[in-house]
């Protein structure tokens, strides 16, 4: 049950695992340019700064005009408004004087108040126009008895300017001005007949009488037109001056850098092109500020490892060349040396029991001596570059046939044997037979000599476009980070010991560079106590690269791995379940690679249980694999050019 509700959700990773990768594709380009142009990252850093600096200073010049605007409108419309308030209260008074000396009883008075309303909004307006409005209304005391028509003893809306004098007056500023006669001021929208909608402005109010006696409210206006043209110029000027300075400040950011990362770009540019050879490479200097001092100590540092790497390529040439003719020259000697020893040794018979025992000896150090001697050459011949591949197709089971049979002497004194899996069917591969041979049985006789009378397994694999051979041995194993240096020459894991056996110390650094030669991968796995096992990998054809190896380099009988399958069997795994059974279900293999089916190895104390096919594994091939493989079917010679780096790239 478990299983099947996590099917949809197993289902739907892939899925937003793809639309991720989808969506973050597009944005990669532009990823990779902002991490690796740090003239890119700084220049948008400062753009970024001084926008947000001018944004800053904007909002604050922005909102000191604003203040100072409002401000300069209320001192201006309450003198204006003070004034005209002032001018109605002296007209109320003359024309109430008026009609207490001419008016007679039938109160002719009362029906001037209309006119008298018109005139005085009118002539208080007529000076303001364009600048404030005046609208007048009736108090609460007294309400018209119908809005817009004029009766005796009514004040009807009235403004001047076609405003809007109900829509206009806050309801809040009139009931303030029915209750004070204080002058009060509000901001509020004026609605007019050109300006339905409203427009910003201050009010400024005031409770007075006519020259009836009876409360009316009058209200100067003033729209913020003319301030809102002075803010946008001021915004506008200011937005002008802002891009100006940003673009400005961004083009002095990007010279200033790019003064100081020219020449970090010219130091990489000559430093890839120093480690690529060109050791003549030198940067320009100009001036003499720090980038010139660091110019020059570039330069210094430049030529001194020009020189230095001279001289280590004339003691190395001097030393291969030493090599290489010391060899050859001690040819003719030791031939002469071979033939004379080779008598005493047939007649050790004759002489007494130490002389004979010396000549036993002679012949064997003889031997030693002159497989030295060949190693010396082979190696002289890699380092010189001169060591050629003469592939053709071959089955590595013949190989490693005569190989084992070569072995068995070896293995028999040492109480050993040697078990080979996988060579039920043919394992075809294009290489040089005379350089695999020389691998295999360099790998199978140390396995011999160190594995402490415990069989020696070979076990052959082929998948996908890569073959495999993996010797594995039972002995005294590796300890951790010898697993790489027991390629090195000359390399022992115990420098104590007398150099009695394990031949010259150039076995494993001459196999090295056969595997690749062949464009292979020649990997150690060790651990103490334990045994090791060598998997020599190579590609099928000359064409193939490699992305992986059928073999797994760790055996599943390590330590660890047993480990592992007796912790799972605790936890009710079956018997031959492995680390990755405790976290994933079975699944194809990767790469292509299958996991090969091999017979169990007899040792009753070390179960064998068959791999599980690995991920690629990396190329522990360091320096230069080119290789040139000699096709003898063909008639030609095709050059692969194969690195670590390559090696690697096509394993991730």
């Amino acid at each position: 049950m478990e299983s099947r509700h996590a099917d949809p959700l197993t289902g739907l990773l892939p899925v937003l695992r793809s639309f991720v990768r989808w969506a973050r594709r597009p944005l990669q380009p532009a990823v990779r340019l902002w991490r690796r142009n740090i003239q890119l990252r700084v220049v948008a850093t400062t753009l970024l700064m001084s926008l947000g600096v001018v944004l800053l200073l904007g909002v604050v010049v922005i909102g000191q005009v604003k203040n100072g605007l409002l401000d300069a409108k209320r001192q201006t419309a309450q003198s204006q408004a003070v004034g005209g308030f002032a001018v109605a209260k002296e007209n109320a008074r003359n024309v109430t004087g008026n009609s207490d000396t001419d008016a007679g009883a039938d109160g002719h008075s009362q029906t001037d108040t209309a006119t008298w309303l018109n005139n005085l909004v009118e002539n208080l307006a007529s000076s303001g126009q364009g600048v404030y409005s005046v609208v007048a209304l009736s108090s609460a005391q007294e309400q018209p008895t119908s809005v817009g028509v004029d009766s005796p003893g009514t004040h009807a809306p009235r403004g001047s300017g076609g405003v809007r004098p109900e829509e206009s007056v806050p309801a809040d500023l009139r009931k303030a001005l029915d209750e004070e006669s204080d002058v009060f001021e509000r901001y509020t929208s004026m609605k007019s007949d050109s300006v339905p909608d409203g427009e910003p402005a201050l009010i400024v109010g005031q409770r007075l009488s006519d020259p009836n006696g009876k409360p009316f409210q009058l209200y100067y206006l003033f729209p913020f037109d003319q301030e809102e043209k002075t803010l946008g110029l001021v915004k506008g000027t200011l937005a002008t001056a802002g891009i100006f300075v940003v673009v400005l400040l961004g083009a002095i950011a990007w010279l200033v850098v790019r003064q100081v990362v020219t020449p970090v770009r010219m130091a990489a540019r000559i430093s890839e092109r120093l480690a690529a050879g060109h050791l003549q490479e030198r940067m320009k200097v100009t001036g003499e500020d720090d980038i010139a001092r660091l110019g020059e100590s570039f330069n210094k540092m430049a030529h001194t490892l020009q020189v230095k790497i001279q001289q280590l390529e004339d003691l190395s040439r001097m030393q291969r060349r030493f090599v290489s003719d010391v060899s050859h020259e001690l040819r003719t000697p030791l031939t002469t040396v071979r033939m004379a020893a080779d008598v005493i040794h047939e007649a050790r018979e004759d002489f007494d029991p130490a002389t004979s025992r010396s000549a036993e000896l002679l012949q064997n150090q003889l031997d030693r001596f002159e497989s030295m001697l060949s190693d010396l050459l082979e190696i002289s011949r890699f380092d010189a570059g001169a060591a050629a591949l003469e592939a053709e197709p071959i089955d590595l089971r013949d190989v490693v046939r005569r190989v084992v049979d070569g072995a068995e002497p070896i293995a028999e004194r040492k109480g050993s044997r040697i078990v080979v899996h996988g060579d039920e069917q043919p394992v075809t591969v294009e290489a040089d037979a005379r350089r695999v041979e020389r691998v295999l049985r360099n790998l199978v006789v140390n396995a011999v000599e160190h594995g402490e009378g415990h069989d020696v397994h070979v076990r052959m694999a082929s998948a996908g476009g890569a073959v495999a051979v993996a010797v594995r041995d039972y002995g005294v194993g590796l300890k951790p980070g010898e697993a790489t240096r027991v390629f090195n020459r000359f390399w022992r894991a115990d420098p104590a010991r007398a150099r009695t056996t394990g031949g010259t110390g150039l076995g494993l650094s001459i196999a090295l560079e056969d595997a690749r030669l062949h464009g292979g991968w020649l990997q150690a796995w060790g651990e103490p106590g334990g045994g090791s096992q060598f998997r020599l990998t190579l590609p099928r054809t000359g064409a193939d690269s490699l992305r992986g190896s059928p073999i797994a380099l760790e055996p599943e009988d390590s330590r660890r791995n047993r480990d592992l399958a007796t912790a799972l069997s605790h936890r009710g795994m079956p018997a031959g379940a492995t680390a990755l059974d405790a976290v994933t279900p079975p699944a194809p293999a990767h790469h292509g690679f299958p996991a090969p089916r091999f017979a169990a190895p007899a040792i009753p104390s070390m179960p064998f249980t068959p791999p599980r096919p690995p991920a690629a594994d990396p190329a522990a091939l360091p320096g230069n694999g080119a290789r040139v493989v000699g096709h003898r079917a063909g008639g030609g010679t095709v050059t692969h050019p194969t690195t670590e780096d390559e090696a690697r790239e096509d394993d991730d």
